[in-house]
């Protein structure tokens, strides 16, 4: 038998492009196979972040067509198909469940903001957050289906069921679905340790159990491609299809962070840390959440809806060049004395106060600013807001820092050595590097092959790491007295955690 067979084609869906890639039987990335498309997403003033479910499947199977023709005689090796999505996100299909009634509503719409509020004064949140893991937030199911509800009652009607993106994916392709434990865990609508929907959210929302997809494992495949799909991958017909899972529980597993001792922080489109943990002996703290990877496994961890979209927003709007080619300006300011102070809530706030009505904000600006300090002191912000989840974590487990090592992946943080240099100074902790670009979708192969039974245990799965960034005590200092004066105008602005 061929050891590096059976392939894995592992499909990533992200908030503005899908990718595929394949990946040999240990995990590693086969050269030559990497599709990429891009999408636009629907973003209105009033907070609305979303794209039309089926053009969005359209840009999935362009990826994939791409793959298939990029790795040739290969593709006949496929043994799986895998793929990870964004959390949170939410379409209404009709009764067929395979026509969409609503745009596919993402984790960055914050239209459900006043849903959430008015939720919370219902329920008691405390108690849903024990039980779900999620806050009463916008970017969760909760919210976004009282919004409906109230805004649209009439397609919130004609909703037959409620899906996230991987499921509708599934649903156009083969025509049935299962929804994966990780992805119903970042829905804030399942009881984490019933592994089950919460009847009291359901009772509240007026949502039937049909209404809400099947629940699965990891394991629970799917097969057997609908006819024109079947003719368009004859490869892919009768091999299994993955249930999707969350893009950052897949990031972990990409970057080898699947035990207590290994954190990862991601910055992308938006931000997190992330620690595996076993699921029935924590309780996420006001600031946290806890979803699951499957049924033995679950995620603590805090997201901010700020990343690279911060950086890409404050160089298009400051005219920067290219981020590449600003960063030697940005590296050579000093830490700090440019005077300003950010809130970067420009997708409002989920981790660690969850304001999701947040705005951004930029105090201490003169005559004298320049852009290349407005382009480090949002790093520097980003920083500040992760450094918040990175200590209640520590406080949350017990732990200290010199017991566990950081890994870093995602472009907008890999692609900068002065965002690493700020936040090892931050978190007062070495930073590792992913050499793993790939972390999400390498991640999602490694759970195909483990499910398959291929490699026993995903923990076994070699990852390569950078040198670490190792912090400077010095300017440790000088990032945390500015990160008081983050807190002091964020409780004058935006209010209590």
């Amino acid at each position: 038998m061929n050891a590096h067979i059976p392939l894995i084609l592992a499909l990533d869906v992200g908030t503005s492009s899908t990718r595929a890639l394949l990946f040999d039987a240990a995990g590693a990335e086969v050269p030559g196979v990497k599709a990429q498309e891009t999408y636009a997403l629907t973003i209105t003033s009033e907070g609305e972040v979303s794209v039309d479910a089926d053009k969005l499947v359209a840009v999935v199977a362009q990826t994939i067509d791409q793959a298939l023709q990029q790795a040739g005689a290969q593709a006949s090796s496929i043994g799986a198909v895998a793929a990870d999505t964004f959390w949170h996100s939410l379409v209404g299909v009709a009764a067929d469940g395979q026509e969409a009634v609503t745009p596919l509503i993402t984790w960055e719409d914050t239209r459900p903001r006043e849903a959430a509020a008015a939720l919370r004064r219902q329920l008691d949140e405390a108690a849903i957050h024990r039980r779900t893991g999620a806050r009463l937030h916008a970017s969760y199911w909760p919210a976004k289906l009282r919004w409906l509800a109230t805004t649209q009652p009439e397609t919130f009607k004609r909703a037959a069921q409620w899906l996230s993106f991987g499921e509708y994916l599934h649903r156009k392709l083969l025509g049935k679905s299962v929804c994966s434990l990780s992805m119903a865990s970042g829905t804030g609508m399942l009881d984490i340790k019933k592994r089950a929907w919460d009847r009291p959210l359901m009772e509240t929302l007026g949502v039937r159990d049909e209404q809400l997809p099947r629940i699965g494992d990891l394991p629970d495949s799917i097969q057997g491609l609908r006819p024109e799909y079947a003719r368009r991958w004859p490869a892919l017909r009768d091999v299994p299809w993955f249930p999707a899972v969350g893009d950052g529980a897949a990031a972990n597993v990409g970057s080898g962070c699947v035990d207590a001792r290994r954190w990862a922080l991601t910055i992308g489109t938006s931000s997190a840390i992330r620690v595996v943990v076993p699921p029935e002996r924590v309780e996420p703290p006001p600031g946290l959440w806890l979803y699951l990877l499957d049924s033995r496994r679950a995620l603590l961890g805090g997201a901010l809806s700020e990343g690279g979209n911060l950086l890409a927003w404050m160089g298009e709007t400051l005219r920067l060049p290219p981020l590449k080619d600003a960063e030697p300006q940005v590296a050579a300011l000093p830490p700090a004395r440019h005077g300003l102070t950010i809130l970067p809530f420009i997708s409002g706030e989920r981790s660690s106060g969850w304001h999701a009505e947040a705005q951004a904000v930029i105090a201490g600006l003169h005559a004298q600013t320049t852009p290349s300090e407005m382009l480090r002191a949002a790093m520097e912000a980003l920083a500040y807001q992760l450094a918040q989840v990175y200590d209640q974590l520590l406080a949350a487990l017990a732990m200290r820092d010199t017991s566990l090592q950081l890994i870093g992946s995602g472009g907008a943080l890999l692609n900068s050595p002065t965002l690493q240099h700020i936040l090892a100074d931050t978190l007062d902790t070495p930073f590792y590097p992913l050499l793993e670009h790939e972390a999400s979708v390498r991640g999602v192969a490694l759970l195909a092959l483990e499910a398959l039974g291929v490699i026993p245990d995903i923990a076994q799965a070699q990852t390569t790491l950078g040198d670490p960034v190792m912090p400077d005590p010095q300017r440790g200092q000088i990032y945390r007295s500015a990160m008081a004066r983050q807190q002091e105008l964020y409780m004058k602005l935006v209010g209590e955690w």
